[in-house]
């Protein structure tokens, strides 16, 4: 979920990397100079996505455009995976399934909360919604930890009863099944739960549905090609800062892919829209949970790679925790800065840690 504004365009002072990346990339440059200006190129574009999509979801009506918004909330963040997937970096791309989960969770609304806060004394959300997303984010973790308690516990035990691989495509369609169902929930059956007082901002008459397809169409298709540049310097940039796979996906991967959505929770927290904050932060974290990370693991099959969801386990407990902490917070309705302060503080804990994890 995301709203168009002229903040947002913001960012775009970013695309001047496009060009400077391409041309690293065609000389040849040290890997960390492409990894950096690949990675600051796909933060507008990661906007420029979300702003088509939000004003092509304006002029589609309610339903196809509630579907649409929650269907590629997160597609610069896919665009990465599948081509990292491809690429075999298969630590990489579990890894940023949990970074989208705890950055969600802890860092954006970390953020929003102290940037809100710092504004307004006290502010409210939908107490429904935020409980219910919660709720939901919370049983999708478990779908991703089971497979790896049962690689740990049961697997060493008894190999020959399935396979982790087999129960995580087992699981991941279960996942998948859900998200479509919760997209039945929140835009048709229960679409009141989710209007909060924020009803989005009306189609600009410059952003035509033509124009509309076409920029997401080639803001998507420069997305892939600096995927390619980034995921192509990853390995000797992460040798050359002594960062490991999980750090690079929980961390920076997960940064990058969600940078554009993580400004919008938090300008609108600022201007106290926080049912909207609240919505833009949960909801990508369901969709990476229910919707990318089945997506990702069907995909994993078409490349001839399977993955599963056995993560370490750390990883398990940090989205554990995350999701355990989103439901205390969704619990009163109410925030402030120091709430906010907590959360980050949380999250650098949690991003401490990751970094000096062994590989």
């Amino acid at each position: 979920m995301r709203v168009a504004g002229v903040e947002i365009r913001a960012l775009w002072v970013l695309l001047i990397f496009v060009p400077v990346s391409i041309g690293l990339e065609l000389l040849h440059a040290p890997a960390p100079w492409i990894f950096a200006t690949a990675s600051l190129a796909i933060i507008p574009l990661a906007g420029i996505m979300g702003e088509s999509t939000e004003q092509l979801s304006a002029r589609s009506g309610a339903g196809l455009g509630g579907f649409l918004n929650a269907t590629f909330g997160n597609a610069a963040e896919l665009i990465i995976a599948l081509v990292a997937l491809r690429a075999g970096l298969i630590d990489i791309v579990k890894a940023s399934i949990t970074g989208s989960i705890i950055g969600n969770t802890l860092l954006v609304l970390g953020a929003s909360f102290l940037a809100g806060g710092l504004r307004y004394p006290r502010q409210t959300f939908n107490t429904a919604a935020a409980g219910l997303g919660a709720t939901l984010l919370f049983l999708s973790v478990i779908g991703l930890a089971v497979p790896a308690m049962y690689h740990s516990f049961v697997h060493p035990v008894s190999p020959e009863v399935l396979h982790p691989q087999s129960l995580s495509l087992a699981i991941a369609i279960v996942l998948f099944v859900t998200y479509v169902l919760s997209l039945l929930f929140s835009l048709r059956t229960h679409q009141h739960l989710f209007a909060g007082t924020h009803a989005g901002p009306p189609p600009e008459e410059a952003w035509t549905r033509r124009r509309s397809i076409i920029t997401l169409l080639v803001a998507t298709a420069i997305v892939a090609l600096e995927s390619e540049f980034l995921v192509g310097a990853v390995h000797e940039t992460a040798l050359r800062f002594g960062w490991t796979d999980v750090f690079v996906g929980v961390i920076i991967v997960a940064v990058i892919g969600n940078a554009a959505e993580h400004s919008t929770a938090i300008l609108v927290a600022m201007k106290n829209e926080m049912d909207l904050a609240m919505n833009v932060a949960i909801g990508s974290s369901i969709q990476v949970a229910l919707f990318i990370a089945p997506l990702l693991v069907f995909a994993s099959y078409a490349f001839g790679r399977p993955m599963d969801f056995v993560f370490t386990p750390f990883e398990v407990l940090a989205v554990g925790m995350s999701a355990l902490v989103l439901n205390f917070v969704a619990q009163d309705g109410e925030s402030h800065w120091m709430e906010g302060v907590l959360l980050l503080a949380v999250y650098l804990i949690f991003g401490i840690t990751f970094y000096y994890l062994p590989a």
